[in-house]
C-alpha cells in the first residue's frame, strides 16, 4: 500500500527534509516560551501507529496512553533538559525537533518550555 501523506501534514509541515544533527549541531541561544504557542501540534496526526503512517495525534497519547503505550513510553523517557527546536512556518512556530519533549512537559503539567528559534536563513545549513 502506497503511504500518502495527510493533507493535514502537507499544509502545516515545512518544504524540505532537514537533518537533526545538523539542527543540534546549530549554536543557537536557548529561550522560553509558553507551552500554548506550541500546543496546536497536539492536533496533528505528526507520529505513526504501528501499522499506519502520520496517523497518531499527540493528543490521543495525551488523553488515552493505555491506549498508545509504546508512543506514551517513548515521551516519558524524553529528555527536557534539551531544548525543543522550532522555525517560523507559515506564520507560527513548528517544531524541528522535540515533539516529545514538548507532550511529555504538557503531561507533567508544565506552562513554559525551552526553545531554541532556528532562523529559516539556517536551511541550507540544515537540509539533508
Amino acid at each position: 500500500m502506497e503511504k500518502v501523506l495527510p493533507k493535514i501534514i502537507e499544509e502545516v509541515g515545512f518544504d524540505f527534509s532537514w537533518s537533526e544533527k545538523k539542527v543540534w549541531a546549530l549554536d543557537i541561544p536557548v529561550e522560553k516560551i509558553d507551552i500554548k504557542e506550541l500546543e496546536w501540534h497536539f492536533e496533528i496526526p505528526f507520529w505513526s501507529t504501528k501499522n499506519g503512517y502520520y496517523d497518531l495525534k499527540p493528543n490521543d497519547v495525551i488523553n488515552f496512553p493505555e491506549n498508545h503505550q509504546e508512543e506514551y513510553d517513548r515521551t516519558m523517557k524524553a529528555d527536557l533538559s534539551y531544548p525543543i527546536d522550532i522555525m517560523e512556518n507559515k506564520g507560527r512556530w513548528l517544531i524541528l525537533d522535540g515533539l516529545h519533549r514538548l507532550v511529555k512537559a504538557k503531561i507533567l503539567g508544565k506552562t513554559e518550555v525551552e526553545v531554541r528559534k532556528v532562523p529559516r536563513s539556517k536551511i541550507p545549513e540544515i537540509e539533508k
